[in-house]
C-alpha cells in the first residue's frame, strides 16, 4: 500500500468518480487509478447504492493522491474550492485550459480559473504569475493585475509585457 499524504482531496460526485478520475489522469503527466472500492451490502440502508458498483477511486496526478467518491446528489462543487496547475510555459497553460474544458458542458471563468464538465474548479496559472504579483514594485502587479482581469485563459507573453511595462 502506498504511503499516504497528510493532507488530500476527497472529491464528492453523484456517481461519476471513476469517469472523473480516469478524465483527470488522462490530462495530468504520471498519474494513475491506485485502488478502487466498492459498496458491499453493508449499510445499503444508508447509502443506497447498488452492491458492487464503485464508492471510492484513489487516484494520483503528478504524485498527489485524491480520492474521488461516489456519495449521491446530495453536494454539488462551486468554487470555493479549486485547484491550481501551475504552467511553465503557454503550451502546458493551453494544454491544461483545454483538456480540462474538454468532454462536455464547461465554463471558462475569469483570470484563468475555469469549471470541468464535473463542475470541479481549477486556475490555470503560468508559475511565474505569484512571483509578478508579489514583486515589491506595486507598479508592475498593477499592470498584471488590469492584463489578467482582462483574460479568461491566462496569456503568459500579455502578462509578462504588462510586467515588464
Amino acid at each position: 500500500m502506498a504511503h499516504l499524504q497528510t493532507i488530500s482531496p476527497c472529491l464528492w460526485f453523484d456517481d461519476q468518480a471513476e469517469q472523473a478520475a480516469q478524465h483527470y489522469i488522462g490530462i495530468f503527466p504520471t498519474s494513475c487509478i491506485v485502488s478502487i472500492a466498492r459498496y458491499g451490502e453493508a449499510g445499503f440502508d444508508i447509502h443506497g447504492r447498488p452492491p458492487g458498483s464503485v464508492m471510492t477511486v484513489a487516484f494520483e496526478l503528478d504524485g498527489h493522491a485524491f480520492t474521488a467518491l461516489n456519495g449521491g446528489p446530495v453536494f454539488t462543487f462551486n468554487e470555493a474550492i479549486s485547484f491550481q496547475v501551475y504552467c511553465d510555459d503557454q503550451q502546458e497553460i493551453d494544454h491544461y485550459w483545454n483538456h480540462l474544458r474538454e468532454g462536455g458542458p464547461s465554463q471558462s471563468q475569469q483570470c484563468g480559473w475555469l469549471k470541468d464538465r464535473y463542475g470541479v474548479s481549477w486556475q490555470v496559472v503560468p508559475r511565474a504569475l505569484p512571483e509578478m504579483m508579489t514583486s515589491g514594485d506595486q507598479l508592475r502587479a498593477d499592470r498584471v493585475m488590469t492584463a489578467m482581469l482582462g483574460m479568461k485563459k491566462l496569456d503568459l507573453a500579455k502578462l509578462q509585457a504588462a510586467f515588464d511595462g
